[in-house]
């Protein structure tokens, strides 16, 4: 196995060390693999796509500062068919289901996960 150095403030590091505790991970290493593994799995089931492609994206952000990602939507509402926003204290949930080409879909995931004030970005194809 590969070694790999990566930075992370001292909130990331704590938060780290928190979720590994809670859901008992023998390890920060084995923790972020499972991570990685899981944004791999999504991005290879997105990208093995040709033609037409449904998806559903889950995303998360601030209530501030939606105005860039309401820029983002705008420019890719010829994939986007549905969109529910919910509000939820500080935080907006947002599911966009998307039909669309494959090239498109896989633009919109690559610019979501991009988007500075994104809490989380999933995406199911279906």
């Amino acid at each position: 196995m590969e070694i790999i150095s990566v930075s992370m403030d001292k909130g990331q590091l704590a938060e780290l060390d928190r979720i590994q505790e809670k859901l008992g991970f023998g390890s920060r290493s084995k923790l972020l693999r499972a991570t990685i593994d899981s944004m791999l799995n999504e991005y290879n089931v997105l990208e093995s796509r040709r033609g037409h492609t449904d998806a559903v994206f889950t995303v998360t952000h601030a209530s501030h500062g939606a105005d860039s990602l309401s820029r983002l939507l705008n420019e890719f509402e010829d994939v986007i068919k549905t969109e529910v926003h919910q509000h939820h204290k500080s935080i907006c949930l947002r599911v966009l289901i998307s039909c669309g080409d494959a090239k498109r879909v896989k633009e919109l995931f690559s610019h979501l996960k991009r988007t500075k004030g994104i809490r989380s970005v999933q995406v199911s194809v279906l």
